[in-house]
Parts: C-alpha cells; sequence; structure tokens
C-alpha cells in the first residue's frame, strides 16, 4: 500500500483525489470477504478525506525528538496539538535545546554556528520582536532543524537579533489605522459596505509580520497590546452597529484568529450575520488550515462542523459564506493539509488564500507560482478575485522581511500568462493610513531611489480621506547609497 501510494505521488498529473482513492483499496486477500459482504450491505462511499492516516508514511513530526514516539492517529487529534503547544520563552527554549544540533548552517556562505549561538540570537530577537512566541507542532514538525536560519517557515516565526534591520521611520505598529476606523471596539468600517470584525486577539501560531501587532497575541517586552478578549457584550455592540448599518454586506470574521472561536461561537456569529437582511456574505479568516490542519480532519473536534454548518445554512438562504486562509510558501502543506482541504471542498466549503510576500521567503517568481500552483491542485482558488499576495504592511520590526515594491511588480510580471487567468491572484498592496487595498501595478507615482510610491482611494472618503495621497515606502535596505 505504502509503496503504490509513493508511486502515485510520483506522478504529477494524478489529482489529490485520484490519488487518496487509489490509497484506500483493499488488500487482495480481502476482496473476497467484501465482495460477499457488500452484495449483502451495499458499501457506503468513503469520504476521501477519511482516508486512513496509515496510508501516509511521511511522518515528518517524527524528526522531532520530543515526538519520534507519537503515532499518526495522536499527532492527528487537535486535543493533543493544543496540549502540545509551544509557548512562552522557558518551553520554547526547552524545544529547541532538544531539536537543535551541535552545529548548524550559518547565513554566510560555508559557515557553521554553534547551538548556543543560535539560541543566543534568538532569544535576543524574541525580546525586541513584536509579537510573542506561540506554535503549533505541526508548524514546528515542518522547519528543517538541520539548517534553520535558511528554512522559509522559521524566518516566518521565529526572530533572531542578527536578521532585524532598524526600521524605516514611517513604520508603525498600526500602520494601517485600524483603531482610527473603529466606530465600536472590535469593528474596523473603512470601505462604505465591508467591514472587519474582530472577535478575539489570539491566534494559534503568531507571525512575526503580523500586520495587528498592536492587539494580536501577549504583551512582549516592547509591546503592550490593546487586547481584544472575547466578550458577549462586547459583540452584541458589534452586532447592534452592523445591524444599523444597511449599507454595510461585507463582513470578515478575523482576529486574532476565528480557528480560537469555540464552535458554538462560530455557529452563533455565522447564525446572527444570516439573520441581518443587508448582510449578503460574510467570511471567517484563519489561518490555522495552514498551521494546524488537523482540526479540519480531527472527528473529535466540532470545529469544521460548525463552519460547514454555517457554509450550509448560507447556501440555503442565499447568501456566501467563505473561508479565507494564508500560506506564504509551499513547505507548509503537506498530506494533512491536503485531507483538511479535501474535507473542506467536499462539504462545499469555499476556500481562498491570501499571502504575503516576505523577503527571503517567497519573493521569487518561483516560489509563488508553485505555491499558487500547489493552493489550486487542493481547490483553494482566487474564486471572485477574492485572493490577494500582499506587499508586506509597514509594520514595526520587520524592515529584514519587507521588500521594495519593484519586487512584487516583478513576480506579478512574470507569473501572469504562466498561470490560468482564474488561478491568478491580485497583488496589492495595503495603504498604509487607512487607504485599503490597491493594485500594487496602479501607483500615482514611484521614485525608486528614495523608495516612495504614491496611490490614491477614490472610494474610500470616510473621516477626511477624500483626495487623500496614500504613501508606501520601499525598505531601506533596498535603496541605493
Amino acid at each position: 500500500m505504502a509503496s503504490s501510494l509513493k508511486l502515485l505521488r510520483q506522478t504529477p498529473c494524478v489529482p489529490l483525489a485520484a490519488r487518496v482513492k487509489a490509497s484506500l483499496m483493499p488488500h487482495p486477500s480481502r476482496l473476497a470477504t467484501r465482495a460477499f459482504s457488500s452484495a449483502v450491505h451495499p458499501a457506503q462511499p468513503q469520504p476521501l478525506f477519511e482516508a486512513p492516516e496509515t496510508v501516509h508514511k511521511d511522518e515528518f513530526w517524527r524528526k522531532v525528538p520530543i515526538w519520534e514516539g507519537v503515532e499518526a492517529k495522536d499527532f492527528l487529534s487537535y486535543r493533543w496539538a493544543t496540549a502540545n503547544l509551544v509557548q512562552g520563552t522557558p518551553k520554547f527554549h526547552k524545544f529547541l535545546s532538544a531539536i537543535l544540533p551541535e552545529r548548524v548552517p550559518s547565513l554566510t556562505p560555508g559557515q557553521d554556528e554553534s547551538k548556543e549561538q543560535l539560541m543566543e540570537d534568538i532569544f535576543s530577537g524574541i525580546s525586541t520582536a513584536t509579537m510573542a512566541i506561540r506554535m503549533t507542532p505541526y508548524v514546528l514538525s515542518r522547519i528543517n532543524w538541520e539548517d534553520p536560519r535558511h528554512d522559509p517557515i522559521f524566518r516566518q516565526f521565529i526572530p533572531t537579533k542578527s536578521s532585524m534591520m532598524s526600521d524605516h521611520p514611517k513604520l508603525t505598529l498600526d500602520s494601517l489605522h485600524e483603531e482610527a476606523d473603529s466606530p465600536v471596539k472590535g469593528l474596523v468600517h473603512r470601505y462604505t459596505d465591508k467591514a472587519l470584525f474582530l472577535p478575539t486577539s489570539v491566534c494559534p501560531t503568531y507571525c512575526m509580520f503580523c500586520t495587528r501587532s498592536y492587539a494580536v497575541g501577549a504583551d512582549t517586552e516592547t509591546v503592550t497590546k490593546a487586547s481584544l478578549k472575547p466578550s458577549r457584550k462586547r459583540w452584541d455592540a458589534v452586532f447592534e452597529y452592523i445591524e444599523s448599518t444597511p449599507v454595510l454586506q461585507d463582513i470578515v470574521v478575523s482576529g486574532g484568529d476565528s480557528y480560537y472561536l469555540q464552535p458554538e461561537h462560530i455557529a452563533m456569529i455565522g447564525e446572527r450575520l444570516l439573520a441581518i437582511p443587508h448582510i449578503r456574505r460574510f467570511r471567517f479568516a484563519s489561518k490555522g488550515l495552514a498551521v494546524s490542519p488537523n482540526r479540519i480532519i480531527d472527528r473529535a473536534d466540532p470545529w469544521a462542523d460548525a463552519l460547514i454548518s454555517v457554509a450550509a445554512k448560507a447556501r440555503r438562504a442565499g447568501k456566501h459564506m467563505a473561508l479565507h486562509t494564508h500560506f506564504n510558501h509551499p513547505n507548509e502543506i503537506s498530506w494533512v493539509t491536503e485531507m483538511a482541504a479535501q474535507r473542506l471542498y467536499e462539504e462545499g466549503v469555499i476556500v481562498r488564500n491570501q499571502s504575503v510576500l516576505l523577503r527571503g521567503v517567497n519573493d521569487d517568481a518561483q516560489t509563488m507560482g508553485t505555491l499558487i500552483r500547489k493552493l489550486a491542485d487542493n481547490n483553494i482558488f482566487p474564486e471572485q478575485k477574492q485572493y490577494y499576495v500582499y506587499q508586506c504592511d509597514m509594520v514595526e520590526k520587520v524592515e529584514h522581511l519587507r521588500t521594495p515594491l519593484s519586487t512584487i511588480l516583478d513576480i506579478e510580471s512574470k507569473l501572469r500568462g504562466s498561470i490560468a487567468g482564474f488561478m491568478m491572484p491580485q497583488f496589492v498592496v495595503d495603504l498604509p493610513g487607512g487607504g485599503g487595498k490597491r493594485l500594487a501595478s496602479t501607483f500615482e507615482s514611484y521614485d525608486t531611489t528614495t523608495g516612495r510610491s504614491t496611490y490614491v482611494a477614490p472610494a474610500v472618503t470616510g473621516k477626511g480621506k477624500k483626495n487623500r495621497v496614500y504613501e508606501y515606502y520601499d525598505p531601506l535596505h533596498s535603496l541605493k547609497a
């Protein structure tokens, strides 16, 4: 069985559904028994996402010493995942001490460094960063710990002091001015007919480049967070605003991360929005599919059931619900991801992806193109053009991850025409100062010497924004001396 699956995986033209279906074929010795029993009790089609975990031999988490004895059934359990979350400095120090080899490659070609040197650099970075450490076992298992500094997943979630650069003077904690556009706490109303609902400020894993570092996660040594804890009283104020604002048609439920809403909260929020006549569309935003996909296929956990139920109710009501997720690199996708995406696809949940362009992670056409194609293979499409690759926001302490505007323009130029139009994302800049999303290529001006680009947003007119010119600045390291 394992060898046949391996062969199928090596055949690029075979789609996921066919590969998983083939892996479910019974052993020849059982065919006669099965044929007899099926004549009496016709077999029901088995959902493809319920393929037994035993057919998958890439048990990648076993490379982590503390999890080398963990069986697939346990790793796929969301309860196990939450119990083994690595959060906070002491626990992370213990984890690194166990997994890092004595010597690892440094960023200087041909040279290495000791485990102690790398760990000192990491914890110096943590003391400077705006985001706390919180990582799921899935994410930690996808990192190449033999060469962590060059790993694209490591670079997204784990800060190192040596990689950080001086902030551009225009960087701020709340670069999108979300708090200024909040009529009630936890709701951002910037566009005329769309609003952003932030029911929580907790995520399963914290990204170093988080645009909401002013609020998301625990306090750090450098930032005291404007926390948005789940509260029915606060939520009711948000719903009352939405209900009393008939111009609103579209709501994004984010955070934090909607993965950290209880299943009953997913159901309640979804049903409350569906009951508002003028709300036609809403989406739950979650990085969960990228950082803890096992939850989607864990039948003991009801979160996905709640999401699927809300999606079905929305369809029956003639309304639209989707899940917006966040993958940045192909290495984040495993067979667990594929099974989770397959379940959502079979159950009729529309899934879209939003990526952030990050230096040293996905800032080349080959990597971004591979990511787009792999997501499409798992039925995660830019349906209705609500799929983005974002220019990294101008938030503090991420200067080393930002790229110049010229990079996103170059990647889009190289990919357009090589990928089917319906699979092609929009490459956008979320304008500093609250101007909203604009196609990166629609700048009014762009001076590559100073790194200053300008945009206008005619549809965003509230709070004195009419005729405003918005500025984006390239990172200092990209400017010519």
